[in-house]
């Protein structure tokens, strides 16, 4: 079986988007694949989401917002957006979720926390789905 490639979509790919990949990545290893992108992204990190990751162990501070392209897309076999509304094109025999998550910018650490907390669920989730043992 070939190793399935996970896309992490949101606007600025700059918070929900990077700890959900950091999350994938640790949970994972390499038996994912994981990209991350946003539909506008922004200069740097949230340092909010950076901080709380790195209280899990999982260093997200070197990462980039990128910007989402439809080679990534079409790179993908899981595509996940959060908040980005209609800006991810879809292909057919992609799988899509839209997860319904706040956005960490301008939050205060304790509620960047349950944001966090909120995406390891569904990571832990979308595992069980996607790894046969």
């Amino acid at each position: 079986m070939s190793t399935p490639t996970v896309l992490f979509v949101c606007v600025h790919n700059a918070g929900r988007s990077q700890m959900a990949a950091g999350y994938l990545r640790q949970l994972a290893g390499d038996r994912v694949t994981v990209l991350s992108a946003g539909s506008a992204p922004a200069d740097s990190l949230n340092p909010a989401a950076v901080a709380v990751m790195a209280e899990e162990g999982i260093d997200i501070a070197s990462e980039v917002p990128r910007l989402l392209s439809v080679d990534s897309v079409k790179a993908s076999d899981v595509v996940i957006t959060m908040g980005c509304g209609d800006a991810c094109p879809v292909f057919p025999g992609k799988r899509y979720e839209d997860w319904e998550l706040e956005d960490p910018a301008g939050q205060d650490l304790d509620r960047v926390r349950d944001i966090r907390d909120d995406i390891r669920r569904r990571i832990e989730k979308l595992l069980e789905g996607l790894l046969v043992p």
